[in-house]
């Protein structure tokens, strides 16, 4: 069943079907170019999504078939980035929207169809996988734009695709086709744009059959091996792998695998 839900903009769908919640960029006309008000209401849809017990994966992707996002609108740039104090501001936006996307404690699917740039590729890499079409194209433009892309941004660039394809991404600011995007290991997979929905939603119908409360164990144990050993948060992971054995999953897991039959996991 799909229960549409209200957003801030009309910029922005925001669906739920079943354990899946969609969060789709809605600006066609611009290649889903994301404007300052879709900035602002992402975490909105990802705090719903996370407060919401029966979603358990969370799928973002783009309007039509030409763009996952094709950057930031740079329509908008005069107004809201035409000095350091407005691109401060500018900023706090796309942070906190970023920072909804990767402190989400569900497993985040990027499906990308068309163009995937700048804040798009942003978006994408702050999702747990990539799943792109065939007509998929990436890259970060900022050194043809003169603008300073920021540390963070670089950080998740280079936890994804290494120093070596960064400098390449950063430094010839150009694209990269969907081929190469899965060589450098930008993206998980490559599929047919025909397949490419169909894929996702495979790949999210899997991940929500399993046990949520150790796939948010895992999520959580991977974001924590990313960080400098003196700040992981080995309290939070020993709760959570706790959490997992001390579950009714971890009863219905083992008597599923004694009768031979698929366990059916309430996440807790």
């Amino acid at each position: 069943m799909v229960r549409p839900m209200e957003t801030s903009t009309e910029k922005l769908i925001a669906r739920k079907e079943g354990a899946v919640g969609w969060l789709i960029f809605n600006h066609p006309e611009r290649r889903n170019a994301l404007t300052v008000d879709m900035w602002q209401g992402i975490p909105d849809i990802v705090e719903r999504f996370e407060s919401d017990r029966e979603i358990r994966v969370m799928v973002v992707t783009g309007a039509g078939d030409k763009a996952f996002v094709s950057g930031a609108d740079i329509s908008q740039f005069e107004s809201q980035r035409s000095n350091q104090a407005a691109d401060e501001r500018y900023s706090r936006f796309t942070e906190a929207a970023m920072t909804a996307l990767e402190r989400f404690s569900k497993p985040s699917i990027a499906m990308i169809r068309g163009f995937c740039i700048g804040g798009g590729l942003a978006v994408a890499l702050s999702c747990d996988l990539r799943i792109a079409a065939d007509d998929g194209r990436f890259g970060i433009p900022a050194a043809r734009l003169g603008l300073g892309y920021g540390f963070e941004g670089i950080r998740k660039l280079v936890g994804v695709v290494g120093p070596a394809y960064a400098r390449e991404i950063l430094f010839t600011a150009r694209q990269f086709d969907a081929e190469e995007a899965l060589r450098m290991g930008l993206v998980n997979t490559v599929v047919g744009s025909a397949d490419l929905e169909s894929s996702a939603r495979a790949y999210a119908e899997q991940i929500a059959n399993n046990a949520p409360l150790t796939v948010r164990a895992s999520k959580l144990a991977i974001r924590e091996a990313m960080k400098d050993a003196e700040k992981r948060n080995h309290a939070a992971l020993e709760a959570a792998i706790a959490a997992c054995f001390e579950s009714d999953d971890f009863k219905e897991g083992r008597r599923a695998f004694l009768e031979k039959r698929r366990p059916r996991f309430e996440g807790k």
